[in-house]
């Protein structure tokens, strides 16, 4: 049998990710601001509703994170002229070495060196959807988590 209180933190934890990616996408294909979301915003829904309490869910962690290893993808997408099958890998251990030394672990952000190398993207990429993303998704987890949920987030 399923416990009541699992039952319940896995529905508002789904319907939550709901709501903040639903904001982000529909900031991104609704208005001309720009794009808000990436792929990697989706498993971190999962630590930021789903496990609050975890140092990887907290707004230090996803915000530089993310921004991290983003950061990591576009400097050997633009510097590094090796193939891509080779750049990838290094980039993706490149941005996990660093989010661990600089003790910003966000495990969901490990797969941003593959998104920002395989769509080629600009420098801009930082700020929308990476910085201002992120941002978002961390005011949404405080809000509810805080305020909703009665959690101590951040912790």
């Amino acid at each position: 049998m399923m416990d009541r209180k699992l039952i319940l933190q896995s529905f508002f934890a789904g319907i939550f990710s709901i709501v903040t990616i639903g904001v982000l996408t529909i900031l991104t294909y609704k208005t001309s601001y720009g794009v808000f979301l990436i792929a990697s915003f989706g498993s971190t829904m999962v630590l930021l509703y789903g496990y609050p309490e975890s140092p990887f869910a907290q707004p230090k962690n996803i915000i530089l994170g993310h921004f991290l290893t983003a950061l990591v993808g576009i400097i050997f997408l633009n510097y590094v002229p090796l193939p891509v099958f080779i750049n990838i890998p290094l980039a993706v251990g490149f941005g996990v070495m660093f989010m661990i030394l600089f003790k910003v672990t966000h495990p969901p952000a490990g797969g941003n060196p593959i998104i920002v190398i395989i769509g080629s993207v600009s420098f801009d990429y930082l700020l929308t959807p990476v910085l201002i993303g992120s941002s978002i998704v961390v005011m949404f987890g405080i809000i509810i988590n805080k305020f909703l949920f009665k959690k101590e987030y951040p912790k």
